[in-house]
């Protein structure tokens, strides 16, 4: 169970040494938000540095994946994990070790000088990344009474936007610059001194609490999920690479197995009465699962397509790291627009709303493939990144609309645990989805690949998320047609 399902519901059982008023508040939410930030822009800021990470540590293309997919895997998986730690042994604690040793992480990975280092570093930084921002959102359920939660959480949401544009740009623009010729390295290294000042900040200005009523960790479920999605998620990253060997579709059997198990187990536990790390109960209702698993699609098809498009743009198209980054940043002004015309669409219109976004984005991909075959390298950098306004428009349709959809129904004695789950199966996807450019553009673009290949490995892979979202709009037919009161 997530630690913000304990602390929505732990104002009058949680151990709190209270709340500091006016200017020590404002510092303590300060504090929380930039954590939040670090997070959220380490999660993307690699995508534009991809490139000359690669050429500089010559990573292979499985290296290449695991550099991104390293953080975003071990971030999902530790998500709940990371939750329920902080309600048994304090969330200020927990979050101030999150921080620390995230800020740690960054310096490694600033300093490495293999691939195998940095990925091994972006794991701790995911581990690390797992820790610390739950802990975020239960601060702000406790910190906050009803009258400026709001406030509170609109300034969580702003910074969420703020990182998924800022992620790509940040990294666009300090590889481009190579200050003091340290190249991509400056990505991490700035999140040094940002994480230091958050240590020492925290100290001072945030309150421990903590759910008096908090049982144990379900240990064994912890460890079935994690290596069962590891066993799954292994071979699909480097099975391309090694002409997909027997082992690797024995070892996704295994993972499947492993998930089997752990199912089995949580339904044990659930019956002994015991906390189980999902909550299964959730599952019944329709509109849940099939949100979730609307979710999931939108983090694989997200893994899968900006990875691709990063490396079609740097590698296919010649374009520097700061002109690629212009299109993430069209791409991530046309999710905040779609997000707004979602949230006012979705009142009425209910599924409809983020099943045009995914249809809007789906046409407009199709044209990018028509583009792209037309004129390959030839493409101009003014149709590479005016499409993704549009693209943009529909997946901020899907994402701003589906959390609500999915979670509005669930009992809020599970809100928590559903918000943890739906977070964990969008980072999950994204995870998977940069495993599985192993199949959809390194098959066809291997790494050290330049001009026509690239292209066309990338217009490959554009069907591959065309069909995702073709599925997501399926799937969202199991959600309500209207908002229904809970």
């Amino acid at each position: 169970m997530s630690a913000d399902t304990k602390a929505s519901s732990s104002s009058s059982r949680s151990a709190s040494t209270g709340n500091r008023p006016g200017s020590g508040r404002t510092v303590m939410l300060v504090v929380v938000l930039v954590a939040e930030l670090m997070n959220a822009l380490d999660g993307s800021v690699v995508y534009t540095a991809l490139p000359s990470i690669q050429h500089d540590t010559g990573a292979s293309g499985a290296a290449v994946q695991w550099i991104h997919a390293a953080y975003a895997l071990t971030f999902a998986l530790g998500l709940i994990t990371g939750g329920r730690l902080g309600d048994l042994h304090g969330r200020k604690r927990l979050f101030l070790l999150g921080t620390g040793v995230f800020t740690a992480a960054s310096l490694l990975c600033g300093l490495a000088g293999s691939p195998a280092l940095l990925i091994a570093a972006r794991v701790i930084q995911g581990g690390a990344a797992a820790v610390m921002v739950p802990q975020v959102l239960a601060t702000l359920h406790i910190s906050f009474d009803e009258g400026s939660r709001a406030r509170a959480f609109s300034l969580y949401g702003t910074i969420m936007s703020l990182g998924s544009v800022a992620g790509p740009v940040l990294g666009g623009v300090l590889t481009s610059a190579d200050l003091f010729g340290l190249g991509w390295r400056p990505i991490f290294l700035i999140n040094v001194p940002i994480g230091l000042a958050t240590v020492l900040l925290g100290l001072r200005y945030l309150r421990e609490s903590r759910d008096l009523t908090a049982r144990r960790l379900d240990l064994t479920g912890m460890i079935l999920a994690s290596l069962g999605l590891l066993l799954i998620a292994y071979p699909l990253t480097v099975g391309g690479a090694h002409h997909w060997p027997v082992w690797s579709f024995l070892m996704m059997a295994w993972g499947l197995l492993t998930l089997a198990v752990f199912l089995v187990q949580q339904r044990t536990r659930t019956a002994r009465g015991r906390d189980p790390l999902v909550v299964l109960e959730l599952f019944k209702r329709r509109a849940f699962t099939a949100g979730l698993s609307a979710q999931l699609v939108f983090g694989l098809l997200s893994g899968v397509f900006f990875l691709a498009w990063t490396l079609f743009m740097q590698d296919g198209l010649g374009l520097s790291p700061r002109q690629a980054a212009t299109g993430f940043v069209a791409a991530s002004v046309g999710e905040m627009a779609g997000a707004w015309l979602a949230m006012s669409l979705a009142v009425r219109h209910g599924r409809r709303a983020p099943q045009a976004g995914a249809l809007l984005a789906a046409a407009t991909l199709v044209i990018y493939a028509w583009l792209i075959t037309d004129q390959s390298t030839g493409l101009s950098p003014a149709l590479t990144v005016v499409p993704m306004l549009p693209v943009g428009l529909g997946l901020g349709m899907i994402g701003a609309a589906l959390a609500d959809i999915t979670l509005r129904q669930v009992d809020h004695d599970h809100a928590g645990s559903a918000s943890g789950l739906f977070n964990s199966s969008t980072q999950l996807g994204i995870a998977l989805g940069t495993a599985l450019t192993a199949v959809a553009f390194f098959a066809h673009a291997p790494a050290g690949s330049h001009g026509a290949t690239v292209t066309a490995a990338f217009t490959g892979t554009l069907w591959y998320v065309i069909g995702a979202l073709l599925a997501m709009w399926a799937l969202m037919l199991w959600l309500p047609k209207r908002h229904a009161t809970h």
